[in-house]
């Protein structure tokens, strides 16, 4: 089994990120992290709020997420 993950993509709602050996579009690095293990805290606060309260009122919350994952190297659209 190939463990070689340079073609990594990962999907979540509501957007879709990228990972490549190269780095993202931004110039930033690889991610070091799988999507899913990316930023707890926002992850967290982000998804209780949609849960609770739906998603139209947790924009903040879901663009914080966004700016976090997009910090760790991941390529997620604005």
């Amino acid at each position: 089994m190939n463990d070689d993950h340079a073609d990594l993509k990962t999907s979540s709602a509501p957007y879709r990120a990228e990972a490549s050996e190269a780095g993202n579009h931004d110039g930033n690095p690889k991610p070091k992290k799988k999507i899913c293990c990316a930023c707890p805290e926002t992850k967290q606060a982000r998804d209780s709020c949609i849960a609770e309260r739906g998603e139209e009122a947790c924009r903040d919350l879901i663009e914080a997420h966004k700016a976090c994952l997009r910090a760790e190297g991941f390529n997620v659209p604005l």
